[in-house]
């Protein structure tokens, strides 16, 4: 058995207005689950495919309070290009925001509703991703986190040191995952997290079984009765598992 990262859950008080930001930030098509969804793929793409990692923005009554501990990066192709995206997203409504990095060669910048995110420099690794270059999660041990990821989804481990884990779909295409170390541990509900898919065929209830076995636990947000399943992490991150396909 197996599952895989097929996109990013992100609470916001107004999902189509947080939607449109993020579509014309990736450039990316909006569809609509119901109310209170937006969804964000790329133009043509058919899900799930590891060439993209797609954006499922869900409407939530409280506001953001934390700084999140899962963000988005953004590739640029030149020193050019990383200005011009910059100046291009705060015209787009985004804001600078400190993050507590000091000088570095990536911008910081937050959403409308003040999720952070970042554009990174020119970077070789990232020359093939697409518009999203990584989902980033903080972390204390990503030692740890990469046991646990690299068995818990069929994406390949591409390196792991006491400061960071790198993976990346097993065909090596789209987004990376990656997990950086931070002293702050995990003190609130995240505001984005991850939601893996197991694969036609596949039973739900033995990968979440399967998962729990590796040291995911179950937790409850307030989901109610839903077909999906949530569980944290070993850092205690929230992910869902959602039913094969």
């Amino acid at each position: 058995m197996a599952t895989r990262l097929v996109q990013i859950h992100m609470s916001a008080l107004d999902d189509a207005a947080l939607g449109e930001f993020w579509a014309k930030v990736l450039g990316w098509d909006i569809s609509s689950e119901g109310p209170g969804v937006t969804n964000l793929e790329p133009e043509g793409f058919v899900y799930p495919d590891p060439v993209a990692v797609c954006l499922d923005i869900v409407a939530v009554p409280e506001p953001k309070t934390v700084r999140n501990r899962v963000r988005v990066d953004l590739a640029t192709t030149s020193a050019a290009h990383q200005t011009e995206l910059v100046a291009r997203l705060e015209e787009l409504g985004a804001t600078p925001a400190d993050i507590g990095r000091g000088d570095v060669p990536w911008t910081v910048l937050a959403d409308p509703e003040g999720n952070e995110f970042r554009v990174l420099e020119p970077r070789e690794v990232y020359r093939d991703t697409g518009p999203m270059a990584a989902v980033t999660v903080d972390c204390v041990d990503p030692r740890a986190m990469a046991r646990f990821w690299d068995e818990a989804m069929d994406w390949t481990l591409r390196e792991v040191t006491d400061d960071h884990a790198v993976l990346r779909s097993a065909k090596d295409v789209g987004p990376y995952l990656v997990f950086l170390r931070t002293p702050d541990a995990k003190t609130v509900k995240n505001r984005v997290h991850l939601d893996l898919r197991p694969y036609p065929g596949d039973d739900q209830e033995q990968e979440v079984s399967r998962l729990r076995a590796l040291g995911a636990t179950p937790i409850d947000i307030g989901q109610g009765d839903v077909p999906w399943t949530v569980l944290a992490d070993p850092e205690g991150n929230e992910f869902c598992v959602l039913t094969p396909a």
